[in-house]
């Protein structure tokens, strides 16, 4: 593989760098401050403020609890996550499902895992609204990583094209996949802002090599190009592509 010329800034955040909490039914590793973990130099990015990953054990999990002007989205990548809300939604997303959640004015709701034997796992992602005392609201969608040559799956955005689910913020969201030694170049401009939060697998941005739970902050201009470091694995990983 041969990286082009270009003239970015690549901030890796490793995944043992992240913020740890354990107890005797979650254990979550937080990529910006959250709770009672306190980075000042990792209060979030841009529009994102918040990027958890967690593991539920059977039948615990969060219960009702509030929130307002946020926009939550929640990836589960292994079993079953069962949602209520003060909206009236009461439902259970499975793996490979997006939720989004407009919180607004204010919504209480529960997340638990439901399952009997099976621990649940799962990324939640916090992004700060373009606007305040937005009206709650509620989407549910299955985004599988694309299929065939097409790297990158469209999965948010500002205006829900492509049937992505539509958050209020200038931020658009891929779910990235790479299989065995593919690459995927992508055209940047000045001012442009980028965060990739790896899923699985290795891949390298250019000189920057990432493991599953490596982050990285994406600054510059040029051409990045992005390569699956294994000939045995494929590599998912979620593309933030935020505000100018």
């Amino acid at each position: 593989m041969k990286n082009s010329v270009v003239q970015f800034e690549i901030r890796v955040r490793k995944s043992d760098e992240r913020g740890d909490f354990k107890n005797d039914w979650l254990m979550s590793k937080h990529t910006f401050s959250f709770g009672e973990y306190f980075d000042p130099y990792f209060m979030g990015y841009r529009s994102l403020r918040v990027i958890n990953e967690d593991w539920i054990q059977p039948q615990s999990g969060f219960q009702t609890h509030p929130h307002h002007d946020m926009e939550i989205l929640t990836y589960v990548l292994e079993g079953e996550l069962r949602h209520r809300d003060s909206m009236g939604n009461d439902g259970v997303i499975r793996a490979g499902e997006f939720q989004r959640m407009t919180a607004g004015t204010g919504v209480f709701h529960s997340e638990v895992n439901p399952s009997q034997k099976q621990a649940l796992h799962l990324i939640q992602i916090w992004i700060h609204p373009n606007q305040f005392s937005l009206s709650p609201s509620y989407e549910q969608k299955a985004f599988l990583p694309s299929e065939g040559g097409e790297c990158l799956r469209l999965v948010a955005s500002l205006d829900g094209r492509e049937g992505s689910l539509k958050i209020h913020q200038q931020t658009t969201l891929y779910l990235g996949k790479l299989v065995q030694n593919q690459s995927h170049q992508m055209q940047r401009v000045k001012g442009q802002y980028l965060w990739i939060q790896m899923i699985r697998g290795s891949l390298s941005v250019n000189d920057a090599s990432l493991s599953a739970g490596d982050g990285a902050s994406i600054e510059g201009e040029g051409v990045l190009e992005f390569y699956n470091l294994s000939s045995r694995e494929e590599s998912q990983f979620l593309l933030f592509d935020l505000e100018v």
